[in-house]
């Protein structure tokens, strides 16, 4: 494996997955998609994640857009490619084919199925394992509530140095800048990339606690990225500032849309047809989507301008 000079540090959003009104993949949105966010001036992409409705594709679909991923964003950026499933054999099979398409990083959670099928430490220190081996490339960690999977600060130490190409980690659980803070603290180098999540809504209070990266949605990472760079280049207070002027929208993003709140706004600017979900996601309210728009309209991200 050949490692970066430098840790990948910055804002490295998530591609949402563009569909079609019958909701079959639109391949062509999804290319525009890709290229609208690598003219966002991103740090890196992360795909099939969660923001891009994973758990709603085929296997055969992510191997599509894998591929279509990969060939748009060529050498732009650091893509990053989710592979979390419970199975070990099936998440080092597409970490394998991810590394082999090109993939400098692969994220997954711990090993859950539903909310009672979960493995044990032991069992998810041989699940990273066999990951590492297959890809051979740097492993994030993905610490997030939608696996109901606790993973302790000791127990990330303990995984990062029986596993050592895991050095990554996206803290988005409750506290999540105490937690970062305290893994920093105990984990030393082998932390090379704290990283936070949910659309950046505890973004001041985790670059506070020493994130150097933040894994947001598509819908303004262009906005976004410039309150990383501040405060990592030691301005804090323009950091807090931008931050104030984005915070009504990053909160109606995390709390009223979710991962609906990009496919909306990107169509609103001409970057994809549909923001069509799959069921049993819901669709937005015509109420929540007006509001959404009127905020971001006042923001002004490329994507909601990018195609017009």
């Amino acid at each position: 494996m050949t490692e970066t000079a430098q840790p990948y540090k910055g804002i490295f959003p998530i591609a949402p997955v563009a569909f079609d009104q019958t909701g079959a993949l639109d391949l062509e949105g999804n290319r525009r998609i890709l290229r609208c966010m690598i003219d966002q001036g991103l740090d890196g992409i992360c795909i099939l994640a969660n923001y891009s409705e994973q758990f709603l594709l085929s296997d055969d679909e992510r191997d599509t857009l894998l591929d279509l991923s990969m060939e748009t964003v060529g050498d732009a950026v650091p893509v990053i490619v989710t592979c979390s499933r419970f199975s070990t054999q099936i998440v080092a099979q597409r970490a394998r084919r991810a590394a082999a398409a090109g993939a400098r990083m692969v994220m997954l959670m711990p090993p859950y199925h539903g909310v009672g099928l979960r493995a044990g430490e032991r069992g998810t220190i041989e699940h990273f394992s066999a990951v590492a081996e297959a890809a051979d490339v740097p492993l994030m960690v993905q610490d997030a509530p939608l696996s109901g999977v606790t993973l302790t600060v000791p127990f990330l130490v303990q995984l990062g140095r029986e596993v050592p190409l895991v050095n990554y980690f996206k803290i988005e659980v409750p506290g999540a800048a105490q937690k970062l803070r305290a893994l920093i603290e105990a984990g030393g180098a082998q932390v090379k990339g704290p990283f936070d999540g949910e659309e950046g809504i505890t973004l001041m209070a985790d670059l506070e606690a020493g994130a150097t990266g933040t894994m947001t949605s598509a819908l303004m990472p262009d906005l976004i990225r410039p309150i990383v760079m501040d405060y990592l280049g030691g301005d804090r207070e323009r950091a807090r500032r931008r931050y104030g002027q984005l915070l009504p929208l990053i909160n109606f993003e995390n709390r009223q849309c979710g991962l609906r709140a990009a496919k909306s706004v990107m169509m609103a600017g001409g970057v994809i047809k549909s923001d069509f979900v799959r069921h049993p996601l819901e669709p937005l309210h015509d109420s929540t989507r007006r509001q959404l728009l009127e905020l971001a309209g006042e923001a002004q991200p490329l994507a909601l301008k990018w195609g017009l």
